[in-house]
């Protein structure tokens, strides 16, 4: 018989998950092929093929074959993997409509919690597609509605760190206060698919080691009562006879101290012979303790009580092998009984072996009341022997349960000799010794109510303390268990949002580029996590957008011994190195980087550097060319071309260069200063300022970026708005040498001679072997007319720079003159 159409297709779905799930894409799709062909009309099929491609890096393939039923919506999954493939094909708009046309199937879902090691989120959830349709919204350049829909994704996820760090790139000012926090829906979600995957787990592992200790606790209890209340002569017994049930009569009773084995047997004979149906297996003495269906009378007293009036029902005697409990619901007697029976445990002596039984009341009376003769009476309790020297006699405890592995015959439980009084009536006996036994049941249960197991068969059993010994809850109730687990997850998450706010603090500070800030957030981790990769990239980033390239070094360098594997920000180590000077050490780094993956465009920009600080700017354009292929979204490589066609001063190349670097990131301010410099050189004052203000708006911290506006305005002779431009970029650096530089020649320019006298001096210690600092000393002294300061200023000023000689020579004889102005023929 041929399988079904849908056994099949359902055999190769699994097919497919299993070699995706085992990162086999190869496998997986075959098998999505063969499953296509199999049933090409269900949107699974289409999905499943499409996926085992997109995972193999094929996205044209992917985009080809998800398209029919992806740009339709119907298929929640579908079209997220179509507008996957549409982002890495800047397919942008189609992927666009895609979600936004299947936004009923994802809007409002949340799946956070219902991923672990064995577990897997059926579709993608709202945070995960708000987050896709941002990046897709981004990639269009309509920002308003990028920033809304990870706006939205963090909403629904704290968690979604790439939506967070897009809206830090895309220069969007984030409270991470408030992003990276609980909310009541979030957290109702994390509390209940976390305690069903993961804490859930924890209470089943706990319930079966509380379960393993509740049964090891009651095996040892009834190893303890077997071995005080057996029967002390049980091993005396034959293995196999057919005249007792106790087996060979040698046992330590003498035959004129007690004849009660004769008259058992003797009756047991007349029973055989009036029991219908009786089986020779009843007959036979059991010699293990599998014998539960089996009845042991214990020892008789020699004194008897009187009837009671309520026949009681006949009940299998413990062995003394085992001791299941009884079944709830068993009646022991009437309370008359019970005082009667008060009245012989308070006449009969107490055993006199230490650690002695004393039977419970409860236990006694379920031996007074069950115990019966084959005929029927009431097997009545006989006081201890008087005579001294006469051992002590237990009564072993009655078997509340039977043995499910024997066989039950009714001959067992009922009597075929007509009692020779007439008794009430009572229930039959079958049906509750032929009731199952539930396994949940304790050892030593009392009837009647009265659940009180007995935990020390060799010591008196306190009422009170007897439920301790009851049988443990398994499994807790669900409100007493369900508060704490939601406590340990919600400190849990809070632990995890806190460090993730710490993470978010820094990276908001370094996309605003406040490099103190964001160092000081990245210190206020644990040790641990600053030791990593990702920490000590940024924290190197953070002192290079401080021009602390020394400092930066120190980090990239223990970043390549922990992680010598790792490309992403290798450019803007190469670039530290490149202004340190350190050719060796760039060079090293640039084959090490190409050798380990040449597809790399972080190791291509690493070999253009090392050509660039060797000034082979030809051999540079080409490895940045190279990096630009083999990414064209990488906007730096594009900027390090524009700066190596400067170099070649072929300024229009390096226009091109810097605007593609600009639609590659709308952020990224080195490529407007590329701009801003190249029309500077051509004289284009205007629209140098725009774009060095236009880098200055998104880098407002960059020292530099002000200078160069102060330098374009000074070249305008708008000296006052260019000393602002100097003064605030000598703020932000108060150590860099050449701002203050800048700041002293405009002071001089308008004639405040003072202030400029005092910016020289700090200057002067900054850099005491600049000859421009004494040259520019040597002038503001002829100014005041302290031509010996200025005589000696010049003289060190042409001893640091000899090619200077002649400008030198020329202001020395100049010195008479009053209108030299504030121009320094040094600086250019």
């Amino acid at each position: 018989m041929a399988p079904s159409s849908s056994a099949v297709s359902s055999q190769l779905r699994q097919v497919v998950h299993y070699h995706l799930d085992n990162f086999a894409y190869d496998n997986a799709l075959f098998f999505a092929e063969r499953l296509a062909a199999h049933d090409p009309r269900t949107s699974e099929s289409v999905y499943l093929l499409a996926l085992s491609h997109f995972r193999l890096g094929d996205y044209q393939t992917a985009y080809e074959i998800s398209k029919a039923v992806g740009h339709r919506g119907s298929h929640v999954s579908c079209a997220f993997l179509f507008a996957q493939t549409c982002l890495a094909l800047d397919h942008h708009k189609e992927g666009i409509q895609a979600l936004e046309r299947a936004r009923a199937s994802w809007s409002g879902k949340n799946g956070f919690g219902k991923h672990g090691a064995t577990t897997r989120s059926q579709h993608p959830d709202a945070a995960t597609i708000l987050c896709l349709l941002g990046k897709l919204y981004r990639a269009r350049d309509e920002k308003k509605k990028a920033v809304i829909s990870f706006e939205e994704a963090l909403k629904a996820n704290p968690f979604m760190w790439d939506a967070f760090t897009a809206l830090c790139d895309m220069g969007v000012d984030v409270r991470t206060q408030n992003v990276f926090k609980l909310n009541e829906s979030f957290l109702d979600c994390c509390s209940h698919d976390s305690n069903k995957n993961g804490v859930l787990a924890e209470q089943k592992d706990n319930a079966i080691a509380h379960q393993t200790e509740a049964a090891s606790k009651r095996s040892y209890l009834r190893q303890q009562a077997a071995a005080d209340m057996a029967d002390p002569f049980d091993s005396q017994k034959a293995v196999s006879s057919s005249d007792s049930l106790f087996g060979n009569s040698s046992a330590p009773f003498g035959a004129g101290e007690n004849d009660f084995l004769s008259k058992i047997a003797a009756a047991r004979s007349r029973m055989a012979t009036s029991t219908l149906d009786m089986g020779s297996d009843l007959t036979e003495t059991p010699t293990t303790s599998n014998s539960d269906s089996n009845i042991r009378v214990p020892n008789a007293p020699s004194e008897q009580l009187p009837a009671p009036t309520r026949r009681a029902k006949t009940l299998p005697i413990d062995t003394g092998l085992q001791d299941p409990p009884l079944k709830i619901g068993h009646r022991l007697g009437t309370k008359r009984t019970l005082r009667a029976y008060d009245k012989v445990q308070e006449d009969a002596p107490s055993d006199g072996a230490p650690g002695g039984l004393r039977v419970p009341s409860a236990t006694g009376i379920a031996a007074i009341e069950r115990k019966r003769t084959v005929s029927g009476h009431p097997v009545q309790p006989r006081q201890h022997s008087e005579e001294p020297g006469a051992p002590q006699r237990r009564s072993a405890r009655i078997n509340m349960s039977r043995n499910p592995n024997i066989k039950s015959h009714p001959a067992t439980t009922t009597t075929s000799v007509a009692p020779a009084r007439e008794l009430k009536k009572a229930r039959p006996p079958i049906p509750r010794l032929a009731r199952p036994i539930s396994a949940n049941t304790t050892v030593g249960r009392a009837v009647s109510g009265n659940r009180k197991p007995l935990e020390d068969s060799g010591m008196d059993v306190d009422h009170a303390e007897a439920p301790r010994v009851k049988e443990p809850v398994v499994q807790q109730p669900a409100p007493k268990q369900s508060t704490p687990d939601n406590l340990k997850v919600e400190e849990a998450l809070k632990y995890v949002l806190e460090l993730l706010r710490k993470f978010a603090a820094g990276y908001h500070a370094q996309s605003q580029f406040q490099g103190a800030e964001a160092l000081t957030a990245y210190a206020s981790l644990p040790r641990g996590q600053q030791d990593t990769p990702w920490v000590l990239s940024q924290m190197g980033k953070a002192h290079y957008e401080q021009a602390a390239y020394a400092e930066a070094e120190k980090y990239y360098r223990r970043l390549r011994i922990l992680a010598p594997t790792r490309f992403e920000d290798m450019e803007v180590y190469s670039t530290i190195l490149w202004f340190l000077k350190r050719e060796t050490e760039l060079s090293f780094l640039a084959h090490e980087l190409v050798d380990a993956c040449w597809r790399s465009p972080q190791a291509w920009c690493a070999l253009g550097n090392a050509w660039s600080l060797a000034r082979d700017h030809e051999q540079a354009l080409r490895c940045f060319k190279r990096a630009t292929q083999l990414d064209p979204k990488f906007a730096y490589a594009f900027t390090l071309q524009g700066h190596e066609h400067v170099s070649n001063e072929e300024y229009e190349k390096a226009l091109t260069a810097y605007r593609r670097a600009i639609s590659a990131d709308r952020r990224h301010y080195n490529a407007y200063y590329g701009i801003g410099r190249v029309y500077e050189k051509l004289g284009n004052y205007d629209m140098a300022y725009t774009h060095f203000d236009a880098a200055s708006n998104i880098n407002p911290t960059n020292a530099v970026l002000i200078c160069c506006i102060g330098n374009v305005l000074e070249k305008q002779r708008k000296i006052v708005p260019a000393l602002q431009y100097f003064s605030k970029a000598t703020e932000l650096a108060p150590h860099a040498a050449q701002t203050r530089y800048k700041k002293a020649r405009a002071l001089l320019a308008l004639n405040q001679l003072d202030a400029a006298r005092k910016e020289l001096e700090i200057l002067k210690d900054l850099a005491p072997d600049e000859a421009t600092v004494h040259f520019l000393l040597g002038k503001l002294y002829k100014t005041q007319n302290d031509k010996s300061s200025a005589v000696r200023h010049f003289t060190i000023a042409l001893n640091l720079d000899p090619k200077a000689s002649q400008q030198i020579k020329e202001a020395i004889e100049s010195l008479e003159d009053d209108d030299d102005g504030y121009d320094d023929s040094m600086m250019g």
